[in-house]
């Protein structure tokens, strides 16, 4: 495996970038992780690190760096979240589309990346980022995933429940049991708005698990569940960047 830290250059600035890429040659399909609030961090190059291991080149970009060049929560005080949640705050769905684009310029350009072959994954703060890149670049982005993504169906016009029509990959939702920032009557409207777009997209429960229950490293972490979690994700980017 080989791993880099560089840079992607964006109408706003340099956006730091981890990368993790089989060794060999390629070209590898592509998979864009996009970061939850608490920031880039070694736990999450952990996770690419996993996705990329089965073959893919992965890149995970500090989606802060308008605001910073690097940030990851420390401590979980009230300032430490308080100053976390200014910066989740800072961000639209826009945003991610225009850094969307400079991450595809990136891997158009490295020939270690098949950049024809693209899905994304992202948890909590950026579930809807990921969903939007599959209606912003439906011709691009082959699958996408939101892990107990936040702010999926809500009332604003880039609500990426309002957008599946646009979509034409195919979508996987992940969603905990208990979690305050989805609740169950907000998901409730996902799975109606999935059916009735028709859209190729799959809502599922997670049952007693909780927000964040993927991540090693936080208190309500399910083994078993992230487990499950990451059995989906590999089939879907098979299934859609492998297969043939």
């Amino acid at each position: 495996m080989l791993d880099s830290h560089t840079s992607i250059s964006t109408a706003h600035g340099e956006m730091p970038t981890f990368v993790s890429r089989p060794a060999d040659d390629g070209p590898h399909p592509v998979v864009f992780f996009y970061m939850d609030a608490p920031g880039k961090r070694e736990e999450l190059h952990d996770m690419a690190r996993r996705i990329a291991t089965t073959g893919y080149y992965v890149v995970l970009p500090q989606l802060y760096y308008r605001r910073v060049e690097e940030y990851s929560v420390q401590s979980s005080t009230d300032e430490a979240r308080a100053e976390m949640f200014e910066h989740m705050n800072s961000l639209s769905n826009a945003m991610i589309v225009e850094d969307t684009a400079a991450m595809f310029d990136f891997i158009d350009a490295d020939s270690a990346a098949d950049s024809s072959r693209v899905g994304c994954v992202g948890y909590c703060m950026s579930g809807p980022f990921s969903l939007t890149q599959a209606a912003a670049y439906p011709d691009r982005i082959a699958c996408a995933a939101s892990i107990y993504g936040v702010r999926l169906a809500i009332d604003t016009v880039d609500s990426p429940h309002k957008l599946f029509g646009d979509v034409k990959g195919e979508l996987y939702i992940a969603c905990a049991e208990t979690d305050v920032y989805a609740p169950p009557e907000m998901v409730e409207l996902l799975e109606r708005t999935v059916e009735a777009s028709g859209v190729n997209a799959t809502v599922e429960w997670y049952a007693g698990t909780e927000h964040g229950f993927a991540f090693p490293q936080r208190p309500v972490y399910d083994k078993a569940a992230a487990e499950v979690h990451w059995r989906r994700l590999h089939s879907l980017f098979d299934r859609n960047l492998k297969a043939g």
